[in-house]
């Protein structure tokens, strides 16, 4: 039944209506208290689309209200604009609300400062800049979750920002691009770090809209076109995966894969292709019980339709730098059309939902950062279970989190956004900008005041160092006990210079001792300039440093000298005569009756044709080929056999080499 209200107002009905049906009597009363406060103040006033901000307000809190948050998460938005028209707002929204609404309204507004530092409609274009362009929006995404304690917090700036995008076109066109490119550039990727997906796919999808207006409405004419085609097609393409998989005895999920406009362009550019070439505007996805079973339906789905040379994609045996798993193939199907196939294992596909697998930098293709991802996929957990949590309060506690704490993030005088280890000092913001600037570091100042080189910065402070003309390090700063230091590559830094200060003291006493080792050894006429390029050191003198510094133990020169110089010290090892190992070879193997494989032969036993073979999936090596009767495979622990698949030589292996151990015995 709809919830009456005591004062008139379709808009505040409409809102209450969307309230999750477990909210209490006294929770829906609080926020219609919230909706009466904000009325008259947000009266004649607009946001940044022109829209009405009450309306904006009563929008965003309607998205949250469909993500299931809780009260004061709703109170919140609804109350975010305050702390711009009422005085008083602190001690108001705290006597009505309590702590927690008013740390929300803080929190959001502090969020806003980020905007200042990005100034993302004035990112430069230029293609030497790009790089640091990526890399500056990806610092001010962890510095943006830096700056809340609440992640809460950044979940109601998601929604308040989708409810702008849905109303974007009654922006000026300027402002359109502005708030396109701050969108796609920060929150789109933040969405999709939290697994909100449905914000995610929204706001890409809008703001590339309006970044490229010709190309999306291109796209999504020709999606509409073929929108009824397209779902009967995959509806059709169900029934009969499932009829075989059924036959087969195999239990597997399988759905449709939605593609939404912004990774369908995005997919065009990147690979430079035509609307009609891709393969994946139809897709489907199967998730099965074991891994033994993504290599079973992989063969079935070769077998039921063609294989699209080149489509084929194996990030299970080899995955992903991100630890993303899963099979993708695309296939001929059915009245001649392409089809993408992903398979993958229900843990993996959870793995992959929950961020484990860091999906993201994938998708992104940014750098990983494990520490970092770990925490994403804790806070995606913490997403999943706040359907779980019935009690508010309990929900609370598990929202409230100090995970982002671990790094700061500080400004340069430009405005360049500076990360660092929590606790960094000037010191280490010296040494992060320039190696020269850290040496010559005498003094600095935070947002304009001079503060002690041990001074433990903040995020969001803007540091300037003072620096002499000509300067060198403090033995000091790598005192633990003084803190000038934080950051373990500065410290590094710091210790380079002072070993360099004794360089010509270690290069004479690295020589001396690589002299007595070659006296001991018997070797009088070794090019020593080639001893050092086999320990990768392109100088001599800094190999005999290195020595002279007990970097480079007596086994390493050993070993060093034995290679550059074969026969001429004995050799206790046997001999290994090592030929081209066998890598992926097109017709070579095949593995659960599918090639085009990654495989290798093992180091264990070395099997070569006509050895009876199995394959053995290895978590980031591929699949390694054994004999059937290595001890390895014979003695695997149970919990790992369902790794073993069926393999076998290919008809053609042609002049394909294999990896051969001989043992020498010189006979008396």
């Amino acid at each position: 039944m709809p919830r009456t209200v005591p004062v008139p107002g379709n808009e505040i009905q409409t809102l209450l209506d969307t309230l999750p049906q477990s909210f209490s009597a006294e929770e829906v009363a609080s926020v219609l208290r919230a909706c009466e406060l904000a009325a008259p103040l947000y009266a004649d006033k607009a946001e940044l689309t022109n829209t009405p901000l009450l309306q904006h307000a009563f929008g965003a809190a309607t998205i949250l209200a469909g993500m299931n948050m809780d009260c004061a998460s709703i109170n919140a938005v609804i109350l975010h604009a305050l702390p711009e028209y009422l005085k008083d707002w602190a001690e108001r929204v705290r006597a009505d609300f309590g702590d927690d609404v008013h740390d929300l309204v803080q929190g959001i507004s502090r969020m806003e400062q980020i905007r200042q530092f990005s100034e993302m409609g004035n990112l430069p274009s230029s293609e030497s800049r790009k790089g640091d362009q990526a890399q500056q929006i990806e610092v001010l995404r962890k510095m943006l979750l830096a700056m809340v304690q609440d992640i809460r917090v950044v979940l109601i700036k998601l929604a308040e920002r989708t409810q702008t995008m849905r109303r974007l076109a009654n922006a000026s066109p300027e402002q359109q691009q502005l708030i396109a490119r701050e969108t796609q550039g920060i929150f789109a990727p933040l969405a999709n770090r939290l697994g909100v997906w449905q914000i995610k796919w929204e706001l890409e999808d809008l703001s590339l809209r309006f970044l490229e207006p010709q190309l999306y409405k291109q796209v999504a004419k020709l999606l509409d076109e073929r929108r009824a085609d397209r779902e009967q097609y995959i509806a059709d393409v169900l029934t009969l995966l499932k009829r075989e998989l059924a036959q087969a005895g195999i239990q597997a999920d399988v759905t449709g894969r939605p593609k939404h406009i912004y990774s369908i362009i995005n997919k065009m550019k990147r690979k430079q292709l035509e609307f009609s070439e891709l393969y994946d505007v139809r897709a489907v996805r199967i998730l099965v019980p074991e891994l033994r079973d993504c290599y079973t339906v992989l063969g079935m789905i070769h077998n039921l339709w063609q294989p699209i040379p080149g489509e084929f994609d194996d990030y299970i045996a080899n995955p992903k730098s991100n630890g993303y798993r899963s099979l993708h193939t695309a296939v001929i199907g059915p009245r001649d059309l392409a089809i993408e196939v992903q398979i993958r294992t229900i843990e993996m596909h959870q793995h992959s939902e929950l961020g484990v697998a860091a999906h993201w930098r994938y998708k992104e293709g940014g750098k990983s950062d494990a520490r970092f991802d770990e925490k994403i996929a804790w806070l995606r957990q913490i997403l999943e279970w706040k359907e779980d949590i019935a009690d508010s309060g309990d929900m609370l506690e598990q929202f409230k989190s100090e995970l982002f704490q671990d790094h700061v993030y500080v400004l340069t005088p430009q405005g360049k956004v500076i990360d660092l280890p929590k606790g960094a000092t000037p010191v280490d913001f010296s040494y992060t900008l320039h190696t020269d600037l850290g040496h010559r570091t005498r003094g600095a100042k935070v947002n304009g005041n001079i503060v002690p080189l041990n001074y433990k910065l903040q995020n969001g402070q803007r540091v300037e160092i003072l620096t002499s003309k000509i300067g060198s390090p403090s033995r000091d700063w790598l005192s633990p006990n003084l803190g000038y230091l934080q950051s373990a590559r500065a410290r590094a830094k710091v210790r380079q210079w002072f070993k360099m200060q004794n360089f010509d003291e270690n290069v004479a006493q690295g020589r001396a001792q690589l002299d007595k080792e070659l006296h001991r050894l018997g070797v009088t006429s070794v090019n020593q300039e080639k001893i050092a390029q086999r320990l990768h050191f392109n100088k001599l003198e800094d190999f005999l440093a290195a020595i002279g510094r007990n970097e480079v133990t007596q086994h390493q020169i050993v070993v060093a000298i034995q290679e550059e110089m074969p026969g001429r010290i004995e050799e206790s090892k046997p001999v290994q005569v090592r030929t081209v190992a066998t890598s992926t070879t097109p017709t070579g193997v095949l593995v659960g009756g599918v090639g085009n494989l990654m495989t290798k032969t093992a180091q264990c036993c070395h099997p070569a044709p006509p050895d009876v073979i199995v394959g053995y999936v290895t978590r980031d090596r591929g699949i390694t080929l054994h004999r059937k009767d290595c001890p390895a495979m014979l003695h695997l622990p149970e919990n790992r056999r369902d790794r073993m698949l069926e393999a076998q030589w290919g008809s053609k292996q042609g002049d394909a080499v294999f990896l051969a151990k001989v043992k020498t015995e010189k006979k008396a």
